[in-house]
């Protein structure tokens, strides 16, 4: 089989498996509902508007027939004792998958400093979900040093399953990042996060607030590239797409995971075509 074309289904495959990122906002679910049928989506979790709000929007999602995998920030829980009651509305609302970080609460509001102080203790409780899935940075984090990330990483393999890396515009830097992990005996399934369709100025905006690494550090002390950027209104991720088509063959990809910021319709409408792009 030309190389080629077994890279275009790869894609084709990362593509349908595709998981959909939305945030708890006012009119997300009407968002929501035009993602297609039974998707699996997950629903992030607000350092302002905090825990309560992704399980709100997680239980009105599943009512609506998705597979929600709701995020818990490990900052914003209190204790064991109120971990527990996560997990028991997790279990009573039949929610199997997770999705744990550390989170970006300056000051943790209890025992909770890490994602891997949380998972340890959830994995011990009987009713938790199956599924668990952390975090992954291939371009690094603004507050945490490299090495540390990766012997995060080594640490919580035994008690996840898999991970999600944050928004990278670089796919050199997805597959150094992937390259490093597998030498570093991480096997664990990853899914490769992208953004999806939005306007590039609100993408430029998210990107600079939290800090995507080298990519956005080069749009920082490049300013003509930004008004480049800015030329045209709407961000399409298929260049991004076809750099990432190297990696598809790695059996660790397991697919694409796809930060709408609630532009579920347009991303969705890309997604289609994109499809057909990838099929041969």
């Amino acid at each position: 089989m030309d190389l080629r074309q077994d890279a275009r289904l790869s894609i084709h495959n990362m593509l349908k498996s595709a998981r959909f990122e939305v945030i708890p906002m006012k009119g997300v679910v009407e968002e929501a509902m035009v993602l297609p049928a039974r998707s699996v989506v997950t629903v992030t979790a607000s350092p302002r508007k905090g825990l309560e709000a992704t399980f709100a929007l997680s239980e009105e999602l599943a009512k609506q027939g998705f597979h929600v995998v709701p995020h818990i920030t490990a900052r914003q829980v209190r204790d064991k004792s109120h971990l527990h009651e996560i997990v028991k509305r997790l279990a009573t609302g039949g929610f199997q998958d997770v999705f744990v970080i550390g989170g970006d609460v300056v000051e943790p509001v209890g025992a909770y400093d890490s994602s891997s102080a949380l998972i340890a203790d959830m994995v011990e409780m009987g009713n938790r979900p199956h599924r668990i899935g952390v975090a992954a940075y291939p371009e690094g984090h603004p507050l945490i040093k490299r090495d540390i990330l990766l012997q995060a990483l080594k640490t919580k393999q035994p008690l996840v399953n898999y991970m999600v890396t944050q928004i990278c515009f670089d796919p050199r830097i997805i597959g150094k990042w992937l390259a490093e992990v597998r030498a570093n005996d991480i096997t664990l399934p990853v899914y490769i996060g992208i953004p999806g369709i939005l306007k590039r100025s609100r993408l430029l905006e998210i990107s600079l607030r939290v800090g995507v690494g080298d990519s956005t550090r080069f749009l920082k002390n490049h300013l003509g590239m930004i008004a480049r950027l800015l030329q045209h209104d709407m961000y399409n991720p298929d260049n991004l797409i076809r750099k990432i088509r190297g990696l598809a063959g790695n059996t660790g990809v397991a697919g694409f995971h796809i930060y709408t910021f609630n532009q579920c319709l347009s991303t969705r409408q890309w997604r289609q075509k994109a499809l057909k792009r990838f099929r041969n």
